[in-house]
């Protein structure tokens, strides 16, 4: 295998988990554990999560609809409060690694589903420089799982072949679609375990 490529998923891979937020916040308030993530995976495609990030509805209309969702679930939430819980700190060592990935050559893709664009020149802009492409559900009108999201990735890159790129995400029904496809996939949990099946895929030093 020749790696040409590594696609990055970023919460949960770049920067902390917002599950991490979600179970503080499910904690604070009494709801059950994992509440806000199972709601967000019922109906994945056409929830209003989902359409959130694709761009199809506004904040303002997301949030009495993802209410309701909960709401028919059976507990009451607050949704401003359940984006607020989005927020999380880089991970170091995944930066570091961006950046040897970077200097190596290796095209990188950030490949992420969020809720409005991002700020690529704002205090992060360093860290983004360091893509190739980037991809976002916001701006893109489509998000993980669907195939399209990773294929277009692909093509932006310059039409890398599936086979040739690695996808680094924390949620697993984000990696099956694109292990289809045949790209090499990484699932992180621990971040440092999943840098080293990195390296073992890329052949580059990521860790000291």
């Amino acid at each position: 295998m020749t790696v040409r490529a590594v696609l990055f998923d970023f919460g949960g891979v770049i920067s902390g988990s917002p599950l991490e937020g979600f179970t503080a916040y499910e904690q604070r308030i009494g709801l059950p554990a994992g509440f806000i993530a199972q709601l967000n995976m019922a109906n994945h495609h056409e929830n209003a999560w989902a359409k959130f990030e694709r761009g199809q509805i506004s904040q303002e209309e997301f949030l009495p609809l993802f209410e309701a969702e909960a709401r028919a679930a059976g507990w009451e939430l607050d949704a401003r409060e359940v984006l607020a819980a989005l927020a999380a700190e880089q991970r170091p060592e995944m930066v570091e690694a961006l950046h040897r990935l970077h200097k190596a050559g290796l095209s990188l893709a950030l490949l992420t589903n969020n809720l409005a664009p991002l700020d690529l020149d704002g205090p992060m802009r360093d860290l983004f420089a360091l893509f190739d492409a980037i991809l976002q559900s916001s701006v893109e009108g489509i998000r993980k799982p669907e195939p399209e999201f990773y294929l277009r990735a692909l093509d932006r890159l310059g039409g890398i072949a599936p086979t040739d790129a690695v996808f680094l995400d924390d949620l697993g029904v984000n990696l099956k679609p694109a292990r289809a496809l045949g790209i090499t996939t990484i699932k992180v949990a621990d971040p440092h375990a999943a840098l080293r099946e990195l390296e073992a895929a890329v052949g580059i030093s990521l860790l000291d």
